[in-house]
């Protein structure tokens, strides 16, 4: 991720809380449907009506906080750092999976015996020893899992070029070939998705990308898609694999690589 090393530049303010505030830009939300995406996606709300505000634990306090964005980073940009805000309006890094142990009433007791005191509430000191310790490990597992594929990618890239994607929203064209599921390990439960084949960018100079995969949300729900009907609409594409769908039946799994995800597909047209 950009501007993040391991060892994190912090501030610490009057509350005594230490912020890790985010550095260079940071990707933030389009719109309400794409909050509840994300937040849905990294687990931290389950509940029909999504959460808006998060608990922030330390010692001796207990601070409300709201996410205002996040930042990817690995080579597929599978991993996350979400950003939250404050109420006296600081900015600080976290990685989504911290913020929802947070969230749980024994996150005390279970940080504080992981740092060898079984007494009390984790400390300010192993607070941010535990943030750093958490991004430190994400991103550890993804420069792993970047070298696992970097071998492959070697072997395929004469084959398979890198598409150049546009960075802002464009207009699409696509057909529905199935509905799948999708494993989202923040939850640790399958997401609905839509899978999209002969997925065109429309621009001056058309970009066939070929197979694609969106979240199956609730603005989508209401066109009923159906396998074969033809589709146009705005959005977002970025190079994210599929994670397939985990202890479902054979019939919500596409056993072919489904590289790049439409972010909060929009103007939906189909025929």
């Amino acid at each position: 991720m950009d501007g993040l090393a391991i060892t994190l530049p912090h501030i610490e303010d009057s509350n005594n809380t230490v912020y890790f505030p985010p550095a260079g830009h940071f990707e933030t939300f389009q719109d309400d449907a794409h909050y509840e995406e994300k937040v849905r996606e990294w687990g931290l709300s389950t509940t029909r009506e999504v959460k808006k505000e998060f608990w922030y634990k330390e010692k001796t306090q207990q601070r409300l906080v709201t996410v205002k964005g996040y930042q990817t980073y690995g080579e597929s940009g599978d991993f996350y750092t979400i950003i939250i805000e404050f109420q006296d309006g600081n900015l600080s890094c976290i990685h989504p999976a911290y913020l929802k142990e947070m969230q749980s009433p024994s996150f005390g007791k279970a940080l504080a015996a992981d740092f060898g005191d079984i007494t009390s509430a984790p400390s300010e000191k192993a607070s941010k020893k535990a943030t750093e310790k958490s991004v430190e490990e994400t991103k550890k597992s993804a420069e792993n899992s970047k070298s696992d594929r970097s071998a492959a990618k070697k072997a395929k890239k004469e084959k398979q070029p890198a598409l150049e994607l546009p960075a802002d929203k464009v207009h699409f064209t696509a057909k529905v070939k199935q509905l799948a599921l999708s494993w989202n390990h923040f939850n640790e439960a399958n997401d609905e998705v839509i899978i999209l084949e002969d997925l065109i960018i429309q621009e001056d100079e058309p970009i066939e990308v070929g197979l694609g995969w969106c979240s199956h949300s609730k603005t989508l729900k209401k066109f009923e898609l159906q396998p074969g009907e033809s589709l146009e609409f705005d959005g977002k594409i970025v190079k994210k694999k599929l994670p397939k769908g985990k202890d479902c039946d054979e019939e919500f799994i596409i056993e072919e690589p489904v590289l790049y995800k439409v972010n909060n597909p929009s103007k939906i047209k189909k025929s």
